[in-house]
């Protein structure tokens, strides 16, 4: 039996329309507080971190630094954040300041 691999189609996320963009420090604080730009806050219960391949991961594995979009819940602790890949900071560049 032979399989040939031919290359994978990237279906492009969804991003949320009213997330923020920022800077995350990522190590420095410990759960549930996440530092993004330059301020510290914390991460609701049930908050969710998703990763560049959009897989969700713990708080400790947050990077050192990475460019972010992030949504804040009623209660103003942040909901999602979404680590962009350097195609998403690129199309968000070029779409303008949000």
């Amino acid at each position: 039996m032979h399989v040939a691999a031919t290359g994978y189609a990237q279906v492009q996320r969804l991003l949320p329309q009213n997330a923020k963009r920022g800077e995350l420090v990522g190590q420095q604080y410990v759960f549930p507080l996440v530092q993004i730009n330059n301020k510290v806050m914390k991460l609701a219960p049930g908050g969710l971190i998703f990763d560049q391949n959009n897989r969700t991961i713990l708080h400790g594995y947050l990077p050192p630094y990475a460019d972010v979009l992030y949504t804040i819940d009623t209660n103003g602790q942040v909901a999602r954040i979404y680590i962009l890949t350097p195609q998403e900071q690129l199309m968000l560049d070029r779409a303008g300041p949000r």
